[in-house]
């Protein structure tokens, strides 16, 4: 099979954006054992990051590092982590979006300047990575990964005999960007949130112990109590004393990346005072007020369109049932079908519930559509399932620009709400009828929350991004 075509048919399965990474740090004074719960952690934060896991743990002095290619539970054992000893750790799970995808690139990065170790994990992207890179690079720095995670560490590290608190407030001046970043030197846990809040942290407590995690639900998962979240432009040192906060940015704003409402973020988990799953919810019934159609059943696209289709079904009396079981052991080594296999209409990651499905008007509800080649053959399972009607909701805008901080995307020329209108959209995918949430309607769900970007629904970013063909440069 060319590789042209393997993409192609590798599309059916994979026509979302792409998770981002998820971090995960602790800081004990008492006995917790750190490597254990930074394990936990990660696997809570899974559905961010399916390509490597890493953990590293102090004990005061060293640091202890193992990370690898694979999902959390494939990395680590038990026996392993028994060898991990410390009070402190950190843990990142990672999809690619700048760097390629290889061992070397897995995070976190261990590395030693003049303060003693210092491990970095990152989420999100550094639009000025490369400037900076070849910078250092000019200055004789040498870089052992293609990552932009090794930028901030090789930044510190310049800057490391002003003091921890100093090197960092100066290396994050001068990076440009989103990003998630926890830290561990020999006696400290840190972690930072980009001035405009664009990717996710909270803090948690498990009695005097402190954890910091992308997402809440991480927390929950280890039995810590949720403190807040970082805030935009922050920094927090977490030590023997205790926390400390410190506003490296002025003027900052509050620009969550919306996508971690509508697909990113797991259902409970609450981002910035807003309920993920209360927020789906919300659309769906938004989505029926802007766009209701009759008929006999409210479906969703497993998993992240079922909490709008129930808010659909809700709005509208519509009866929500189920209409598609999804194979949930479809994962990273998924092979392909071969084009006989796909004419035997091989239905191998989602499957239509004939039973609930023949004969039927089918409201089908999902999160977004990116390239269109899935939303095309939904439609398709649903109508060879007996499906009378297909009318196509879609709780979010319709995404129109790539991401550049954070989010794998495809160029502009793939993403089909760029090159075609809805009913060119409606006619490709085979749907009766085709309707998108509007940006209103998206931002009218969040009743305690203002401030996010938007970028991929209306090429307004919080920031200047690179032109689009310089997306291949990003990656060395």
């Amino acid at each position: 099979m060319n590789n042209k075509k393997f993409i192609m048919e590798n599309e059916l399965f994979n026509d979302k954006f792409k998770e981002e990474c998820g971090v995960f740090g602790v800081y004990s004074k008492s006995d917790l054992d750190v490597a254990s719960l930074t394990y936990y952690g990660l696997y809570a934060l899974q559905h961010r990051g399916q390509e490597s896991a890493g953990i590293v743990v102090s004990d005061g002095e060293k640091h202890t590092c193992y990370k690898d290619m694979g999902l959390v539970s494939e990395v680590f054992n038990e026996n392993m982590l028994k060898t991990m000893k410390g009070n402190a750790a950190i843990g990142h799970v990672r999809y690619s979006t700048t760097g390629s995808s290889k061992p070397s690139n897995a995070q976190p990065l261990l590395g030693q300047f003049k303060l003693g170790d210092i491990s970095i994990a990152h989420n999100g992207n550094l639009v000025n990575a490369d400037v900076i890179r070849e910078l250092l690079e000019d200055g004789g720095v040498l870089f052992q990964t293609s990552i932009d995670s090794e930028v901030v560490l090789n930044l510190i590290a310049r800057k490391a005999k002003d003091g921890i608190e100093e090197a960092i407030i100066n290396a994050m001046g001068a990076i440009k960007g989103s990003y998630a970043i926890v830290m561990l030197t020999k006696d400290k846990l840190i972690g930072v949130r980009d001035p405009n809040g664009i990717r996710p942290m909270c803090i948690g407590k498990i009695g005097e112990d402190y954890i910091l995690s992308s997402e809440s639900c991480a927390l929950d998962s280890v039995g810590a109590e949720f403190v807040r979240d970082v805030e935009p432009g922050e920094i927090i040192i977490i030590d023997d004393n205790g926390i400390k906060s410190i506003q490296f940015a002025e003027k900052t704003k509050s620009m969550t990346c919306v996508f971690e409402y509508i697909y990113f973020a797991r259902p409970d988990s609450v981002m910035d005072g807003v309920n993920v799953y209360t927020s789906r919810l919300a659309a769906g019934e938004e989505l029926y007020k802007e766009a209701p159609v009759e008929a006999d059943i409210v479906i969703g696209v497993p998993d992240s369109g079922i909490p709008a289709a129930v808010g659909y079904a809700k709005a509208s009396g519509i009866p929500y049932g189920i209409g598609l079981i999804k194979n949930k052991y479809v994962g990273r080594t998924f092979i392909s079908p071969s084009q006989e296999m796909r004419e035997r209409a091989v239905s191998v990651k989602l499957n239509a519930l004939k039973v609930n499905i023949e004969g039927k008007r089918v409201v089908l509800i999902d999160d977004s559509i990116v390239r269109g080649t899935t939303s095309k053959r939904l439609v398709e399972i649903l109508r060879k399932a007996g499906a009378k009607e297909v009318h196509f909701r879609v709780a979010s805008p319709v995404v129109k620009y790539p991401c550049y901080f954070g989010i794998d995307t495809p160029y502009r020329k793939d993403l089909i709400g760029s090159q075609m209108d809805l009913n060119e959209i409606n006619d490709l995918i085979g749907s009766d009828s085709l309707a998108y949430l509007s940006m209103n309607g998206l931002l009218s769900i969040f009743k305690n929350k203002k401030g996010f970007c938007m970028g991929c629904f209306n090429g307004v970013y919080p920031m200047s991004a690179p032109i689009e063909n310089s997306k291949e440069h990003l990656e060395r």
